[in-house]
C-alpha cells in the first residue's frame, strides 16, 4: 500500500516543494499562465448621432416640452441695445415708498419724469417701415430722475425685478456714477442726442450721461479721440449696408468688415465690458446683420457681440446663434480662425447658471458638436478645454435645488462632450491631471435620477477604463464600487447604462486583487449582480442581443472577481451563481452566442480552481462536465480551449476522470496537442497529466498517439517556454507510470526525445532561446529541471 502511495504522488502533476525559500512549479504555472485568468470582452459600442441634435432620440428628454429647443429662428428684432424697460416697451411701475421727498419746483416726482425722445430714425428717407420699425424697437429711452437716497430701497428688490440696461443687469435706483445731477431737460437731451450719433449711453437712471470706455470722463466729441480714426468708416461701411442694401455689399464682404472691425477694437483696447464708447452703435449695426443669411457674416457678427461682453436677452441669443452654425458639420471650419472658442470657454467660467443657465446650455451644446471633429478638438485642448470643463461641471454640480433642472440640461451636454474627447489620446491624460475623474463620479452621485447624464458618464468611463492611468484614477476614487452598484440597481433596465457599468468594473477587476476585494466588499454586491444577471438571463424563446451584450459584461465580472481566492471561494459555494452560469451554457448554443459561451467557460474554470472547497462545485461537478462537451464538440477553438481547461480542473477527481474516457473526449483533447498553439496544448497537458494518473487510461492515450504528439509539441514549442517543457515532460512521466518510459516511444522516437532533453537541460544552450534571462533561468531550474531530469535519466539507463 506504502509503495503505491508513493507511486501515486509520484505521478500527480505537480511536484513536491523542495525548500520552503524556492517557488514550486505550481506556483511558476501560476505566474506565467495563470490557471485563474482575467477575461476580456469588446468595448460597448456608440454610435455616433447622425444629426447633430442636443438630446438623441434614446433620451429620457426626447419628448419633455420643458427643455430648450433645438430648432428655433433668429432674427435682429429679437435682439435690442441699450433699453431700460423690458423688450415688450411696457414702463415700469414706479417703486411704492411710504417717504416723501421734496424737490424744489416739483411737488411730486413722478411730474418731473420727461418723456421718451421721439424717434430719429423715423425721419430719416430710404428707410423701409421694416427696418425702421427695427431701429425703433432698439432706441434708448430714460426713466425719472431718482434721489440718492433709493439704495436702501433697491436693496430691497427682489431679484426677478431687475432688468436689463446697456446689456449688463442693474436694479432700479442704484447709480453707477456720481457725476452731478444734470436738470430734466438736459437729461432728455443728452438720451436724445446720444441715439443719435451713438457716442456713448445715458444712465436710465439718473438721466446723465455715461462713458463706457470705463474712464470716468465724460467725453462729448468723438473725433478728439484718434483711436476711431480706423474704426470709424468700417463701421460707417456697415451701417450704410443695413440701411441701403447695396448689392456691393455681400455676405462675403461684410464678414471681412467685421473681422476688420474686431482687429481695429483690439488693437484699441476696446474689447470687453464698458470700454467702447460707441458700444451701442456697433451691436444696433451689428445685430440688423443678423438678418443677412450667411453662416460665415453670423460667426464674425457672434465673435464681436462676445468680444463686447453683450449680456442677459443678447447674450442668450448670440450663443443660440452660435449653436444653429455648429448643428451644420460644414461650419465646423469656422469655428477654426477666429476667437470664438476662447469667448465660449470664457463665458462657462465667467457666467452663472442662475442668471444665463439657457445661455450656457446653448454653449455647452455647441461644444458637444464641436467635439466631434478632430481638428476642433485640438484647438480646444490647445484653449485648456479640459480644466474649464472641470471647474464648470464642479459649478454646476453644487447648483440649488432650484436650478437642478436647467444644470442636468448643460450636464447632458457637457458629459457628451468630455464623452467625444475621451476618444482622443492627447485628452486622457487629462482626465486624471484635471480631476475629471472623480469630479464625474460626484456628478453621477447628485444626478444619479438623471438618466441621460448617468448613460454619458457611463460611456466616459467606459472608454477611460481600457487604459492603465485611467483606470488606476478611477479605481482610488473612494466609493465608485458602491456607486456603481447603486446605478445598476436604480436603472437595471437600461441596457445601454447597464452594459457599460459592467464593462468598467470588468475592466477595473480585470488587473486589480485589490479592486476584486473591495467590489466584492461592497453591500449586497453579489445579490446585485446576480439579480441582475437573473433578470438578464435569456429563456427559451426569450433570446436579444442587447441582453446577451450584458451578460457578457456580466460574466466577465464574476470570472475576474473569481481570482481573488477569497471572493472565488465564496462565489464557488454560492449555488445561484453556479445555477446562473450552468443554465447559460444550457440554454445557448456556441454558433449563436459565441462570446457568452466562451466567457461562462472561463467564469466556471476560476470557480472550478476551488471546487476541492466548494460543496456546490462537488455535488454538481459532472453537470459541469457535461456541459463542457458542448463546448469540446463545437468547431469553435476558443471554446474547444476553455471547456479544456475545466476538465484540467475537474480531472482531478476520479469521478470526473471516468466520464472524460467513458465519452470519448480524451480522443479530441489528444487532437488538440496539433494546434501549436502553446496555450491551448499547455491545456491539453494538463488534462492528460491528470487522465495518465490512471493506469487504464494510460493504453487508451497511448493509442491515440499520445506520446507522440507530446513529443513533438516537446521539439516544436518547447523551446523557451518552460513552463509548457516541464507539463509535456511531467504528462510522458504520467504515461509511463513513472517506471518504463522507454515503453511509450520506438526507439527512433525514445532517441529523438532523449537528444531533446540533454540539449535541453544544457543551462547555456537553454537560456540562449529566451529573452527574459532572470524570469526563464528560475522557471528553467525550478519547474522544468527536476521532472526533465529524471525522464531523461529513466530514458538513459533503458538506452544503456
Amino acid at each position: 500500500m506504502g509503495s503505491m502511495e508513493r507511486k501515486y504522488e509520484l505521478c500527480g502533476p505537480f511536484l513536491p516543494r523542495r525548500h520552503p525559500s524556492l517557488r514550486t512549479s505550481a506556483e511558476i504555472v501560476g505566474e506565467a499562465r495563470r490557471i485563474l485568468r482575467a477575461q476580456s470582452t469588446q468595448r460597448p459600442y456608440t454610435p455616433q448621432d447622425a444629426n447633430r441634435q442636443l438630446f438623441p432620440r434614446s433620451s429620457v428628454r426626447a419628448d419633455h416640452s420643458n427643455r430648450p429647443s433645438s430648432t428655433f429662428s433668429l432674427h435682429s428684432q429679437n435682439f435690442y441695445v441699450g433699453d431700460s424697460r423690458p423688450n415688450s416697451g411696457t414702463r415700469l411701475s414706479p417703486l411704492e415708498h411710504n417717504r416723501k421727498i421734496s424737490i424744489p419746483g416739483c411737488d411730486d416726482i413722478s411730474k418731473s419724469s420727461p418723456k421718451p425722445p421721439t424717434d430719429p430714425l423715423d425721419t430719416k428717407i430710404g428707410l423701409g417701415r421694416t427696418r425702421a420699425r427695427l431701429f425703433r424697437a432698439s432706441s434708448l429711452t430714460t426713466l425719472p430722475p431718482l434721489p440718492a437716497h433709493t439704495d436702501e430701497r433697491a436693496k430691497k428688490l427682489p431679484s426677478d425685478q431687475a432688468f436689463v440696461c446697456g446689456d449688463h443687469k442693474e436694479f432700479l435706483g442704484v447709480p453707477h456714477f456720481t457725476t452731478p445731477r444734470r436738470s430734466q431737460s438736459e437729461s432728455s437731451r443728452l438720451s436724445q442726442s446720444s441715439v443719435d450719433s451713438g457716442l456713448g449711453s445715458t444712465d436710465g437712471r439718473t438721466g446723465h450721461r455715461t462713458d463706457l470706455s470705463g474712464s470716468g470722463k465724460n467725453n462729448t466729441n468723438a473725433g478728439a479721440d484718434s483711436r476711431w480714426d480706423r474704426i470709424a468708416p468700417l463701421l460707417q461701411q456697415l451701417k450704410a449696408a443695413v440701411a441701403g442694401g447695396s448689392c456691393e455689399d455681400s455676405p462675403e464682404h461684410l464678414s471681412d468688415v467685421c473681422a476688420s472691425l474686431y482687429d481695429a477694437l483690439a488693437e484699441a483696447a476696446m474689447l470687453g465690458p464698458h470700454r467702447c464708447k460707441k458700444r451701442s452703435s456697433i451691436l444696433r449695426t451689428l445685430f440688423r446683420l443678423i438678418d443677412l443669411n450667411s453662416p460665415r457674416l453670423h460667426m464674425r457678427v457672434a465673435e464681436l457681440c462676445l468680444a463686447l461682453h453683450v449680456s442677459g436677452n443678447n447674450l442668450l441669443n448670440i450663443c443660440k446663434l452660435i449653436f444653429q452654425i455648429s448643428r451644420n458639420e460644414a461650419n465646423d471650419v469656422l469655428f477654426q480662425n477666429n476667437s470664438v472658442l476662447d469667448s465660449l470657454l470664457g463665458l462657462m467660467l465667467r457666467e452663472d447658471v442662475h442668471t444665463c443657465g439657457e445661455a450656457l446650455f446653448y454653449c455647452a451644446g455647441t461644444l458637444k458638436f464641436l467635439s466631434g471633429n478632430a481638428v476642433v478638438v485640438h484647438l480646444l485642448l490647445d484653449k485648456d478645454c479640459m480644466g474649464t470643463a472641470s471647474r464648470f461641471i464642479q459649478k454646476l454640480r453644487m447648483v440649488d435645488d432650484a436650478y437642478v433642472a436647467i444644470a442636468g440640461h448643460i450636464l447632458v451636454q457637457m458629459t457628451a462632450t468630455l464623452r467625444n474627447l475621451s476618444d482622443h489620446t492627447e485628452a486622457r491624460p487629462l482626465f486624471v491631471s484635471q480631476s475629471l475623474i472623480s469630479e464625474l463620479c460626484l456628478v453621477l452621485q447628485r444626478y444619479r435620477t438623471d438618466r441621460d447624464v448617468c448613460t454619458n458618464v457611463s460611456r466616459i468611463f467606459s472608454k477611460l477604463s481600457s487604459y492603465s492611468e485611467c483606470r488606476l484614477a478611477l479605481a482610488q476614487t473612494p466609493d465608485c464600487y458602491q456607486l456603481f452598484l447603486e446605478l445598476l440597481t436604480k436603472h437595471s433596465r437600461k441596457q445601454d447604462l447597464v452594459v457599460r457599468l459592467l464593462f468598467t468594473l470588468g475592466n477595473l477587476t480585470s488587473k486589480s486583487d485589490d479592486a476584486r476585494y473591495q467590489l466584492f466588499r461592497c453591500e449586497a454586491s453579489t445579490d446585485t449582480l446576480l439579480r441582475l444577471y437573473g433578470d438578464y438571463q435569456p429563456r427559451v424563446g426569450d433570446f436579444s442581443r442587447e441582453a446577451e451584450d450584458v451578460l457578457v459584461k456580466l460574466v466577465r465580472v464574476l470570472a475576474n472577481m473569481c481570482i481573488h481566492e477569497e471572493v472565488g471561494t465564496a462565489l464557488a459555494g454560492n449555488d445561484k451563481c453556479v445555477r446562473l452560469l450552468m443554465e447559460t451554457l444550457e440554454l445557448r448554443s456556441v454558433d449563436e452566442n459565441e462570446e457568452l459561451m466562451v466567457n461562462t467557460a472561463a467564469a466556471i474554470n476560476n470557480l472550478t480552481f476551488y471546487h476541492k472547497e466548494s460543496l456546490v462545485l462537488k455535488c454538481n461537478q459532472l453537470d459541469v462536465a457535461q456541459l463542457m462537451l458542448k463546448l469540446v464538440l463545437s468547431s469553435n477553438m476558443a471554446a474547444m480551449h476553455e471547456a479544456t481547461r475545466v476538465y484540467g480542473n475537474l480531472s482531478q477527481s476520479k469521478d470526473v476522470r471516468d466520464f472524460i474516457m467513458h465519452n470519448k473526449v480524451h480522443r479530441f483533447v489528444v487532437t488538440l496537442l496539433d494546434s501549436k498553439n502553446p496555450d491551448v496544448c499547455f491545456s491539453a497537458c494538463g488534462v492528460l497529466t491528470n487522465l495518465a494518473l490512471d493506469p487504464p487510461n494510460r493504453a487508451c492515450l497511448s493509442l491515440e498517439g499520445a506520446s507522440t504528439k507530446l513529443t513533438d509539441c516537446l521539439r516544436d514549442l518547447g523551446a523557451g517556454d518552460w513552463q509548457l517543457s516541464a507539463q509535456l515532460c511531467q504528462a510522458l512521466w504520467n504515461m509511463s507510470g513513472g517506471d518504463a518510459p522507454e515503453k511509450l516511444l520506438d526507439a527512433q522516437d525514445r532517441q529523438s526525445l532523449l537528444e531533446i532533453l540533454t540539449s535541453y537541460l544544457d543551462e547555456n544552450v537553454a537560456l540562449k532561446w529566451t529573452e527574459n534571462k532572470d524570469y526563464s533561468s528560475a522557471s528553467w531550474e525550478l519547474e522544468f529541471c527536476p521532472v526533465a531530469q529524471k525522464l531523461h535519466q529513466a530514458l538513459s539507463m533503458k538506452c544503456e
